[in-house]
């Protein structure tokens, strides 16, 4: 997934491996990392997800504007990522350094209150619009 923040600088894009849970997307980023700074002085942000096309007719992918936070409960975020991506599972028995990286790092969660799919494969352009209030559902 790509994720935009911005502060005073400006705007900041950022592509991150994610795990949902329902609509709710969920990473692990260094909280000194300039998104995860943004974050902590602006929850707001975008979020889009799609792979690469060749023919733009073919193009589906999602677009999302919500908020994003460190978790509640990052125990069950860290357990979420584990279990979509392995390697984050064998780092927490890997080496010393590699297991203290981890314990650093910060979880984050995202809660669209709009979700945009476009599906260029229904027409040029084709557009579904859910708005999820804020609190993210409808």
């Amino acid at each position: 997934m790509s994720l935009a923040t911005f502060d005073d600088s400006g705007p900041h894009a950022v592509s991150l491996m994610y795990a949902r849970d329902g609509l709710t997307l969920c990473w692990t980023s260094d909280p000194t990392t300039r998104h995860s700074r943004h974050l902590e002085r602006d929850d707001r942000a975008a979020v889009s997800i799609a792979p690469d096309y060749r023919d733009f007719r073919a193009i589906q992918g999602l677009q999302f504007i919500g908020l994003a936070r460190r978790a509640d409960d990052p125990r069950s975020v860290r357990a979420l990522l584990e279990r979509r991506y392995a390697f984050l599972a064998e780092l927490s028995s890997g080496p010393p350094a590699l297991r203290a990286a981890l314990d650093k790092a910060g979880f984050y969660c995202f809660i669209p209150t709009r979700v945009t799919l476009i599906d260029n494969s229904r027409g040029f352009g084709h557009k579904e619009v859910l708005d999820l209030g804020k609190g993210g559902q409808t």
